[in-house]
């Protein structure tokens, strides 16, 4: 076969390389005692067990150069994969330092995709293909699987085609070709997804194209169904090196141990306890099986860590314990001193951004008894990006410079910029760049002719596009379903507007109505997507923030005004980001806020995956503390507001696994007392802590069962909103309509009515509110 030329002359040519006697190696006076064994171990199946701040890119590389120094292997004999172009970017730029010279002739270092398109491309027809394939991004994925679940008469918008490329990607993951899926699955997109995928697998052939997902599968199933293929490439990649291996899913599993499978030279580098992506089909079992896969594999742990604190290091040892899930290690460091890990709670998660932008500026000025930290060293680290709103809306008004790292920021998200326009057109209809974004979002049968007439219409007449609108269709320029879906829509923006004025109505309960009847909030609830849970808890958070405001019109001045004056100077900036975002980076200091059970851990993680779920949000909470060299602090809030309504929280059962003699516990005025136990610290009486244990069947992990046998000889305490004054849940039916009183947020005011628990107060300065009784104290009480 012609594609085997080329593999046939390099191997004649790599016999007298490897002949050539080992050079002098300076590169390994550098490396500690178990990255030397690492790199030295160079024959037979390896495992770098490599802990977080391992140095691991350092023993990888180093291993690349010494195969090429000894002349075990030349460069084209080396298969290198990665994740990442990035990574493999960096590793490149290693070894040619640690070589002196450039590396030429490297074609096989390169990520898991770009190495199998080059592979791919080599022996297309054996999959039905030629060898110029086209390679469909994502849109053009969508496009194809609409005309087939169109063709097949399946309604759109019940059974959402993103649906379905969600589900074939799974199965490409799992390496399973149409004929392969399992019984299991066959219920997949209302009975019909293995049906359709195997129309979408012809559908590509007939093109000529693939996905991302098919460059391996496609190699898996060469490498499966052509032994010659799999014998030639075993004796090419004489020696293999594997990055982030408890990142693979089964196809890139499948496609290594293929490839290792005569030789067995492989080098796996990982760490079991950092595998947090198993949502998008990452399998730590993997990692955990390679002892098995490969018998009589050396296992190397890499525990000196060159990141971070030891106070840091015990807390996070101290968390990642409770998985039983794991291969085992213990990260040290030489290094001495340092800051306990800080825990702090507050009274709710507006005075959680409060504190922590405070806090910034205070390690900005160097006044927290540590060294000036710059905004670059400093990083948020949330658990789900619909956290980032409380702080991105207390940067934006104290000023304190910011950036989002792997995604947009919250008020630049497609789902809350369709909402926003939403309210626009509530409070000023003729905002016609409002009314085309969300005419034909979600769905109304109103696609570009139907919105060209609107458009003419309006034109003509000279009015808005919501006047053009009715015009047309008193005219009968439109009929159809979407006529019917536009009268609905106008209707609904006329009743919203008139609401608006309903005293009776918050505009919290405003936003919510005007989501749920435009079946905005309806179309995200139906998308299957992995993305569509997360779209939902940010417009819960964006109907929250707008508690602080007076009406709608008053918010969307206030998001207009601080999105227009933030302006990217190039200067320092915090870096907000997920935990999943924050994987393989580091910061001087960290904050890790919202650590509380059903925000982190995660409830859907727990409810869906049960122990396997909670224990890879262990694995998060481990690469959380982890990424911080020298101050990391984990807050909690005791109270969150979900639709509108107040719910105590209780602290993360991963505090309760800290350490205590490794953490600090910051108790700042008028917020919490008690002594140590954070979950403690939070608890308010009445909590019915064990009766919430007990309804949860996944609350099992160790230190949730020390959390409750301590819980009875802890002193559970109220939080507080002063320094003083603890609230007292019996007492706060003393008041009366005519009283002063105190609110934490909104200051001073006078009850002017009395609704079972919540009192509608007339306050000084923020106007009328209705607040539950109990965040309230009598103005006498507070000890200004």
């Amino acid at each position: 076969m012609s594609s085997f030329d080329d593999i046939d002359a390099f191997e004649g040519a790599s016999l007298a390389a490897r002949a050539v006697a080992a050079r002098p190696a300076p590169y390994l006076d550098g490396l500690n005692p178990a990255q030397r064994e690492a790199v030295e171990r160079l024959d037979g199946p390896v495992l770098m067990l490599a802990g977080a701040g391992t140095g691991k890119t350092k023993a990888l590389t180093t291993r690349i150069v010494h195969l090429l120094n000894t002349g075990r292997a030349r460069p084209n004999e080396i298969l290198a994969v990665t994740f990442t172009n990035k990574a493999a970017r960096e590793m490149k730029m290693r070894v040619s330092g640690l070589l002196g010279q450039t590396v030429e002739g490297m074609p096989w270092l390169g990520t898991f995709h770009a190495i199998c398109v080059k592979l791919l491309r080599r022996h297309a027809e054996l999959v039905d293909l030629k060898s110029n394939f086209t390679i469909l991004d994502t849109d053009d994925q969508l496009r194809l699987l609409k005309q087939l679940v169109s063709a097949a008469g399946i309604d759109d918008k019940r059974w959402p085609a993103r649906q379905l490329a969600s589900i074939i990607d799974g199965w490409k993951n799992r390496a399973l070709t149409p004929d392969k899926v399992p019984a299991a699955d066959a219920g997949a997109y209302n009975h019909r997804g293995p049906e359709l995928y195997a129309q979408y697998q012809v559908r590509l052939r007939e093109l000529n194209a693939v996905d991302f997902g098919d460059l391996l599968l496609h190699m898996v199933t060469i490498f499966q169904t052509h032994a010659d293929v799999l014998d030639q490439y075993r004796r090419w990649f004489r020696y293999i090196l594997v990055d982030e291996y408890q990142d693979t899913n089964v196809a890139q599993y499948l496609w290594l141990r293929l490839l290792a499978g005569g030789h067995k030279n492989i080098c796996c580098v990982g760490d079991d306890d950092q595998s947090i992506y198993g949502w998008r089909g990452a399998e730590v079992g993997n990692i955990l099986r390679f002892e098995q896969d490969f018998p009589g594999a050396h296992v190397v742990r890499l525990e000196q860590n060159y990141r971070s604190t030891a106070h840091i290091l015990a807390a996070a040892s101290g968390v990642i314990r409770g998985n039983a899930s794991r291969l085992g290690k213990e990260l040290w460091t030489e290094a001495e001193g340092g800051e306990k890990v800080r825990l702090i709670g507050h009274w709710d998660g507006e005075e959680e951004a409060r504190w922590v932008g405070e806090e910034i500026e205070a390690m900005q000025r160097g006044t927290r008894g540590l060294r000036a930290f710059s905004l670059d060293e400093m990083a948020i680290l949330v658990r789900a990006s619909h956290q980032m709103r409380a702080f991105e809306d207390r940067f934006l008004t104290i000023g304190l410079p910011y950036r989002v790292i792997g995604g947009p920021r919250f008020y630049e998200r497609m789902e809350i910029r369709d909402a926003m326009a939403y309210f626009r057109l509530v409070v000023s209809p003729e905002d016609d760049l409002a009314f085309e974004r969300i005419v034909n979002t979600p769905k109304r049968g109103l696609g570009d002719k139907a919105q060209q007439k609107i458009q003419m219409t309006a034109r003509e007449h000279g009015v808005s596009l919501i006047e053009g609108a009715q015009i047309l269709l008193d005219l009968k320029g439109l009929g159809g379903k979407g006529a019917m879906e536009l009268q609905a829509l106008l209707d609904g923006v006329a009743r919203w507007g008139r609401m608006t004025g309903d005293k009776d109505l918050s505009h919290m309960e405003l936003a919510e109505i005007v989501l749920d009847e435009s079946g905005y909030t309806a179309m995200w609830q139906n998308d299957k997507t992995p993305e569509a849970p997360g779209r939902l808890e940010n417009l819960k958070e964006l109907v929250k923030a707008l508690e602080g405001f007076e009406n709608l019109q008053g918010f969307l001045e206030h998001v207009s005004l601080v999105m227009d004056n933030d302006s990217d100077d190039g200067g320092a900036k915090v870096s907000i980001m997920t935990l999943h975002a924050a994987k393989g980076l580091e910061f001087p200091a960290v904050f890790l806020p919202g650590w509380e059970d059903g925000l982190f851990p995660s409830q859907r993680s727990m409810d869906e995956s049960g122990v396997k779920g909670l224990e890879e949000e262990r694995r998060l909470a481990y690469v959380g503390i982890t990424r911080a060299e020298e101050v990391c602090t984990v807050s909690f809030a005791s109270n969150r507001r979900v639709f509108g309504q107040w719910q105590s929280s209780l602290p993360s059962r991963f505090i309760d696994e800290l350490p205590e003699e490794h953490v600090e516990v910051l108790t700042p005025p008028g917020l919490y007392g008690g002594g140590y136990g954070a979950a403690g610290m939070a608890l308010g009486a009445g909590s019915g802590l064990e009766a919430r244990a007990a309804e949860a069947n996944v609350y099992n992990s160790p230190g949730w069962k020390r959390l409750q046998a301590r819980a009875a000889d802890r002193p559970v305490s109220q939080p507080r909103e002063s320094r003083n004054t603890v609230i007292d849940l019996e007492a706060v039916s003393a008041f009366a309509v005519g009283d002063r009183v105190f609110h934490q947020k909104f200051g001073y005011g006078g009850i002017v009515g009395i609704e079972g628990d919540k009192l509608e107060i007339e306050f000084d300065k923020a106007g009328t509110k209705k607040v539950v009784a109990r965040f309230i104290h009598a103005a006498d009480d507070i000890p200004f």
